[in-house]
């Protein structure tokens, strides 16, 4: 069985169910039209997604695949262990204009907290199905879509997701997305320093309407201070 997902569809859980790029949006973006409005529609309430610290875990030796799938890697048939996350989101400039092919990065510890890098003292328990690392180049409209798993905590961080914007060869912005409601996120200090910010970065992990296997959708929408002619 070899790896479908690139950007025009995915293959959810071991039942290999298939679910659209199309199908997927539409099913949970219902009632969230402000995601794909008109661009500059609401200029006056965008703000700079605050940057986070890069961190000392990206990954020194890339995984065989570096797509958007962390799920499955390369051609094996057995998934990563996790609940199953849709993360998807639009890149745009502060007046709401769309920046495409801007190439979106993340980053994440596996279900044993465990990160792709050979520095973590838990790496040799990662999860070998596990990307832990992928990337995306955004479309016209500024989406980007990642299938991965919901982080979990390790000592000294909340769960959160590791995030990085490149336009045009150019790094544009590292930050972190947390889990909203989750009890370490009072305790990170890294999202503390965000201060009256950190709404910004803390992310709704929600069922995903219609699936039978307890998948979940998280909506993180990125601002960036460049402009699409930049």
């Amino acid at each position: 069985m070899k790896k479908e997902i690139i950007t025009d569809g995915v293959v959810l859980g071991a039942d290999s169910v298939r679910l659209t790029k199309r199908d997927f949006l539409s099913r949970s973006l219902v009632g969230g039209a402000m995601l794909f409005g008109a661009p500059g529609a609401f200029a006056e309430l965008l703000e700079l997604t605050p940057r986070q610290s890069k961190g000392p875990f990206y990954p020194n030796v890339m995984p065989l695949d570096t797509d958007n799938d962390l799920l499955v890697l390369s051609d094996k048939i057995t998934p990563a262990v996790g609940e199953v996350t849709h993360l998807y989101g639009k890149v745009t400039d502060v007046k709401g204009n769309a920046l495409r092919n801007a190439l979106v990065e993340i980053w994440q510890v596996d279900s044993n907290g465990a990160y792709l890098h050979t520095g973590d003292p838990r790496h040799p328990k990662m999860d070998k199905n596990f990307q832990g690392y992928g990337r995306f180049s955004t479309s016209v409209k500024g989406e980007y879509y990642f299938r991965t798993i919901k982080p979990v905590s390790y000592p000294g961080r909340a769960p959160h997701i590791h995030v990085m914007v490149s336009h045009k060869g150019k790094h544009v912005l590292t930050t972190q997305l947390y889990v909203a409601g989750d009890a370490n996120n009072k305790g990170d200090g890294l999202l503390r320093r965000a201060g009256d910010k950190m709404g910004a970065l803390v992310v709704k992990f929600v069922p995903l309407k219609g699936s039978k296997v307890g998948e979940l959708t998280a909506e993180f929408n990125i601002i960036v201070g460049v402009t699409p002619e930049d």
